[in-house]
């Protein structure tokens, strides 16, 4: 079983963030509600097309997720 994506996320944090996926896990850091635990594509997709009001684009979650598939091999 694969680690949860919000565990890999917290990987990619730097507090002098340069990428936007770096920015993604800083600002994931203190959503208390994100679906920590969670593996699923779709049930993160959706929590953060509906509560993410700090993703600016899902295609930084998109690119996200293939790096996190891609550690995951």
């Amino acid at each position: 079983m694969r680690q949860p994506f919000f565990t890999w996320l917290m990987t990619q944090r730097n507090p002098v963030a340069m990428t936007d996926i770096q920015n993604f896990a800083n600002a994931a850091f203190y959503d208390q509600s994100f679906p920590k635990q969670s593996d699923d594509f779709d049930a993160i997709s959706r929590y953060l097309e509906e509560n993410a009001p700090y993703l600016h684009s899902l295609t930084i979650f998109d690119e996200a997720w293939q790096d996190y598939l891609s550690s995951n091999r």
